[in-house]
């Protein structure tokens, strides 16, 4: 009896990282901060080559962040300012939210809202909306109700398309078991399609806390009131562009805490949902 013949040892594949892969992810993003912020220095204060008017130093930003921070945390003008800002953000996020939903569920479960509907969203969507500013103003005045409209008319389309791709999430198996099942439309709706769609609705929801933010801020700036936005259009018209930086970067904060928000509760919601998720956000 023969032995079998040798093939030799397996072949084992490994895939080759390349080196800039294997940087930790926060020495990575420490690196590029570093960089960015040499270049700036370098641009700004060492050489002259910006002129500070345009661009500030990063120690002049800085000593305004820090001023803007004193008077946040002391109970300045500016904490009024930004509270009058968290206020429309919120309503305008909220509004845009229930609006969407709604929408985006006659669209994906109607044909009425997919044939008759839907058109005319797209014909909205494609508007320059913020042209739409004045006639806000116009009708709303410069209260923050029409800064909540701006920002809820910027922010709703995508929660629309978001939620009734959400609604189409479930496959054609299981719709027909729930047929099958003797299942209504309502608990098709309910117990189907809208857990299986609710990771399309959260990312609508996440792309809309940043509309939101923007059109909260463009009504603000255009229509006066009291908020951040209107402290960066009177900084600017002083040519105050440290202060213009510093008023952005926290509002950035803002805009940053509104959207974790969103997928904090995206995780408590749709823990059963595994998919990958770029530079682990959401």
């Amino acid at each position: 009896m023969t032995d079998a013949p040798d093939h030799g040892p397996d072949t084992v594949w490994v895939e080759h990282v390349a080196l800039i892969d294997r940087i930790p992810r926060w020495l990575a993003m420490l690196g590029l901060a570093a960089v960015v912020l040499l270049i700036w220095d370098l641009a700004t204060a060492r050489t002259g080559w910006v002129s500070p008017i345009i661009l500030p130093s990063p120690k002049e930003t800085l000593d305004e962040l820090v001023m803007v921070g004193t008077n946040l945390l002391g109970g300045g003008y500016m904490l009024g300012a930004l509270w009058t800002t968290t206020r429309t953000v919120f309503w305008a996020f909220l509004l845009s939210a229930l609006i969407g939903f709604s929408l985006g569920v006659l669209v994906g479960e109607t044909k009425f809202g997919e044939r008759a509907v839907m058109p005319y969203l797209v014909a909205i969507d494609i508007m320059p909306k913020i042209a739409f500013a004045p006639l806000f103003i116009a009708w709303l005045g410069f209260d923050i109700a029409s800064k909540v409209a701006l920002a809820t008319f910027i922010a709703t389309f995508p929660i629309i398309v978001s939620t009734a791709a959400g609604l189409y999430a479930a496959s054609e198996n299981e719709r027909m078991l729930f047929k099958a099942m003797g299942a209504s439309r309502w608990q098709t709706l309910v117990r189907l399609k809208l857990p299986n769609g609710l990771p399309y609705i959260f990312t609508g929801l996440k792309i809309a806390s940043v509309g939101v933010m923007a059109g909260v801020i463009t009504g603000e700036f255009l229509g006066g009131g009291k908020g951040f936005g209107a402290l960066i259009r009177e900084s600017a018209s002083m040519l105050d562009t440290p202060r213009v930086f510093s008023l952005i970067l926290y509002l950035s904060l803002l805009g940053l805490a509104l959207f974790f928000a969103v997928a904090w509760v995206q995780r408590r919601l749709v823990f059963w949902n595994k998919g990958d998720r770029p530079g682990g956000v959401g």
